[in-house]
Formats: structure tokens, C-alpha cells, sequence
């Protein structure tokens, strides 16, 4: 059962929690980076998620058509058959989604896994994110309170932005500044508004300085304990003890203290992308400077085709990501964690 059932997924979660350990959700835009993830996992001997954001799955949906459903049908039900090969669980999720393109991409997926579940199949993905970070705080809640409704009757679990992270990811952007620290307020008015858990699971991406893309030590001043507040400050409101399955976004760059925090403070996800964009491309740059002459076709000669055969450097490529896939999992402590 390498693609998680619903069931093993909210296992797969509960486990974390209680461990206080996290697993890596790895960004991927192809069947080699869908490998390379899974490799890595297998390796690290870690359960793990697997995620297409809207620009992965335009990405995968071809440069002719660009349909962002299509991509992302067409690799998830890749990794259902391909993961089926590898020793460890994971979990597909769809990452940054905001409002304009909800209707292009989140919904029809939805449907598509609903109708999965009423012929008595599993969904298609098991967790969605919604990105109401560039919406206001109410608006944001009610459409999330829309999609938490069907994301539960499809037996999926909903991710949810409640406040900006900084940086850019696929369009949505925001600046680096103090609105990057969500509140016990805001905390309390998510739980109002989505519930505990009564009206459908969902993880929630709190703000606590978080950018997206590289940064150099200095530059994002993150503060983990932060997350400590806002269990606490919902626990005291709804008696209900560290309420929140947190996910730390813009995880590349981060400290080793920083993510310890973290995961005491009841992290369970954490999101890579640019690290392992980084992983997957620095053995290709590598090859290509050593093997100038036999990639290229210099000064009238014929290359050396054992060179340029994508199979060579995209074999390199995917081990260069896998090996910081296992490093993630060394970091976030789910390491030999994997379900037996």
C-alpha cells in the first residue's frame, strides 16, 4: 500500500504528532523528480508526501496545452503505480493553490476524487491546500469552509494558509515584514470558523516569519515558538490540547534549532522545493561543464551521444535529489520511521 489510504494517511499524521517528528513534502514536476522523491524516502527508510503545486502540474500538463488537471491527474496515478515498488508509504497533496485558481485546479480535482470515493475507490489525492493568504482573514475562512466541507466528504484532508508567508511561490508573493507572524486571533478565528477536527481534518499553515525560495542567514527571522502561543491560546478557548497539525513552509535554509522548535511545536509537514530543485539540477550543471565536447556538437565534430542521452545526466540528477530528500527526513526526525 505505497499511496496511502485515508485511513493510513490520518495514521501517517497521528504518528508524527506524537513523535514529534515531520515529513517531508517533497515538490516534484515530473516522473524523474516523482522518483527521486520516493528513492529518497526508501532510503531514509521514511513515509512521506508527495506534492504538485499549480505551476508543477501546468509544468506536467505539457507546454501546449498547460492544463494544470491534467498534469496532476496524469502523475498521481504515475505514483500509484510506480510507488507500488518502493518500500514506504506516501501521500499526494497539491500545494499553493489560491483563489483564481481554484476553479482550474483544486475543485476539479475535488470532484474527480469524489467520484472516486462514490464508486467505492480512494481518492485521488489525499490532501489539498487552499492559499487564502492573499485574501483577508474572513474571506479567506468562509471559502475555506467550503472546500473543508468537500474535501471531507471525499475523505481528503484540506491545508490551509490562514496568513501571508513571504517571498514567491507560482505568483503568489508577499513581502518580507512583521505581517509574517499569525496571531493568537487569528488562531481562534480559524478554529471558530473550520472547527477541530469535527467538521473535517485540515493541517494548518501558520505564519511565524516563513519566506519561500533562498535566503541567507539574517535575512528571515523565524520564531518557531510562536506555534507554542497558538496551541495554547486555542487550547485555553476550546479545552482541547495542541489543537493544530502545523506545516512549516519555506523550509529551505532553515536551522536544525529552528526545526526542532518547530516540531516540538506540533509540526507534522514540512514543505521542500528549492533545496531539491537545487539537488536535482547541480549534478546536471556538473556533467555538462565536464562533458562540454561531447554534449556539444563542437567545431563541426558529432558529440559524444553516451553524453547527451538525457538517460545519463538525469540518472545523476536524481540522485543528487534523493540524497537531500534523505537529509530532510534526518531532520525532521522520520527517519526509520516508515510504517511496517
Amino acid at each position: 500500500m505505497p499511496i496511502a489510504t485515508p485511513e493510513v494517511y490520518n495514521e501517517m499524521l497521528d504518528r508524527a504528532k506524537a513523535g514529534k517528528f515531520a515529513y517531508p513534502a517533497i515538490n516534484v514536476t515530473s516522473s524523474q523528480t516523482l522518483h527521486a522523491a520516493l528513492r529518497g524516502f526508501a532510503e531514509a527508510e521514511s513515509d512521506g508526501i508527495i506534492q504538485i503545486s499549480t505551476g508543477g502540474a501546468e509544468f506536467l500538463g505539457g507546454q501546449y496545452s498547460k492544463d494544470m488537471v491534467t498534469g496532476a491527474v496524469a502523475l498521481a496515478e504515475f505514483a500509484h503505480i510506480v510507488a507500488a515498488k518502493y518500500d514506504i508509504t506516501v501521500a499526494l497533496h497539491t500545494d499553493h493553490c489560491p483563489k483564481d485558481k481554484l476553479d482550474g485546479y483544486v475543485r476539479p480535482l475535488l470532484d474527480i476524487s469524489a467520484e472516486r470515493v462514490a464508486r467505492g475507490e480512494n481518492p485521488l489525492f489525499q490532501s489539498h491546500m487552499w492559499d487564502g493568504s492573499a485574501e483577508t482573514l474572513a474571506d479567506n475562512l468562509a471559502i475555506g469552509q467550503e472546500l473543508l466541507a468537500k474535501a471531507a466528504a471525499a475523505k481528503i484532508i484540506l491545508e490551509v494558509e490562514i496568513t501571508p508567508t513571504g517571498g514567491e511561490e507560482d505568483g503568489v508573493s508577499h513581502e518580507i515584514n512583521d505581517e509574517l507572524y499569525t496571531t493568537v486571533d487569528d488562531a481562534i478565528r480559524t478554529a471558530e470558523a473550520l472547527g477541530l477536527g469535527e467538521k473535517g481534518r485540515y493541517l494548518l499553515a501558520a505564519s511565524f516569519g516563513n519566506v519561500h525560495g533562498v535566503y541567507k542567514p539574517g535575512n528571515v527571522v523565524l520564531r518557531p515558538e510562536l506555534l507554542k502561543d497558538l496551541q495554547a491560546g486555542v487550547a485555553a478557548k476550546f479545552g482541547k490540547a495542541d489543537p493544530f497539525d502545523f506545516v512549516f513552509h519555506g523550509g529551505s535554509g532553515s536551522t536544525a534549532e529552528e526545526i526542532a522548535t518547530a516540531l516540538e511545536n506540533g509540526v507534522v509537514k514540512m514543505n521542500l522545493d528549492t533545496d531539491t530543485q537545487y539537488a536535482f539540477t547541480r549534478p546536471v550543471v556538473d556533467h555538462m561543464f565536464r562533458n562540454y565536447d561531447g554534449v556539444l556538437k563542437v567545431d563541426g565534430e558529432v558529440g559524444k551521444k553516451s553524453t547527451y542521452d538525457p538517460r545519463t545526466w538525469g540518472k545523476l540528477a536524481e540522485a543528487g535529489m534523493a540524497v537531500r530528500v534523505t537529509e530532510a527526513c534526518a531532520a525532521l526526525r522520520s527517519t526509520g520511521t516508515k510504517l511496517k
